[in-house]
Formats: structure tokens, sequence, C-alpha cells
């Protein structure tokens, strides 16, 4: 059986909301070890998560998520590294997820690009958008690298101004 736990963080993007699962073995007496994350979600963002009843506020479960996502903000991280909650999305969506782990810091991909990474060429172009608006994982997950063929910022389930600014932390379009 696992524990649904979250925590907010202020960011540049706004007021993060993180959640997560403790699993059976359950938290250390920090309340951390066994903490994976299964969501990041900004204000106002399409599909994102809204804390349940049930859920625990254990702010101190994500001290480790909130220090390396404060080191990703101020440019001294370039990536966030941390245990992850298994079995979210479709086996597509994961394939999908799994491309966008794969775009390296500073760098942005179209999406005909992970499209041809997934094997969901042409038409599934718009099944890989999608996918990739139903991240869990914002800025975890970088589905800010993704933009349109000819450069032009395009979809990001946290409104393109927070794209556009994820980018510039990062140094590249934007």
């Amino acid at each position: 059986m696992t524990t649904t736990v979250y925590a907010r963080v202020e960011s540049p993007l706004g007021e993060l909301l993180l959640v997560g699962e403790v699993g059976a073995d359950g938290p250390d007496a920090a309340g951390v070890a066994g903490v994976r994350l299964r969501s990041l979600s900004m204000p106002g963002q399409k599909s994102g998560a809204v804390v349940q009843d049930g859920w625990r506020h254990a702010p101190e479960a994500f001290a480790e998520v909130a220090r390396q996502l404060e080191a990703y903000f101020a440019g001294r991280s370039t990536r966030i590294d941390v245990p992850l909650a298994e079995g979210a999305g479709t086996e597509f969506q994961r394939r999908v997820w799994a491309a966008l782990e794969s775009i390296p810091y500073g760098s942005t991909v179209s999406y005909g690009e992970i499209a041809a990474r997934v094997g969901a060429s042409g038409a599934g172009v718009r099944a890989v958008g999608t996918a990739i608006g139903r991240n869990p994982l914002l800025v975890v997950r970088p589905c800010h690298r993704v933009i349109g063929a000819d450069g032009a910022l395009r979809g990001y389930a946290g409104g393109l101004e927070r794209k556009k600014l994820l980018l510039g932390i990062e140094g590249g379009a934007g």
C-alpha cells in the first residue's frame, strides 16, 4: 500500500505542487526515504494535480526535490535526478516521456523529431503532442524543450511564458 504525500514550493514559475508516493516500507524518521515523485504541477496548468482528501502534507519528504529545483532555477544544475513513481501513463506516453528525458539540457527538438524517436512519424506527431501535454512531471521531465519544426514555441501545459522562461534558464531558444 502506498501513501500519497504532497508539498508546495516557491519557484520562478509560481508555487509548484509536488506529489509523491511513500511505499509500504514507509518513510524514515525525517519522512524522506521511499518517496517517489509522481507529479510536479504549476498554477493554472492544464490537467495539473489538485490536492485530494487523504493526501498527507509532508514538505520534509520533498527536501531533496526542492533543493534540486532551486539549483536548477538558479542555473547551478542541469538536471533534476530524483526517484520517480512508476505506472503513470499508457505505454505510448511512457515511450514519449522517455524520449523527453533524453533531450540534453539547453537543447531543443521538434515534435516531429520526438515522433520519429518513438516510431510515430507523420500523423503520429499529433499523438506525440498529446502525450507530451499529459506529462505529469513538468520541469523534471523536460517537455519544455520540445518546439515547433519552425522553431516557434508551441504548446506547454504550464503556458508559453513559462516555457520561454525555462528555455531562457537553460540558455536555449526562447
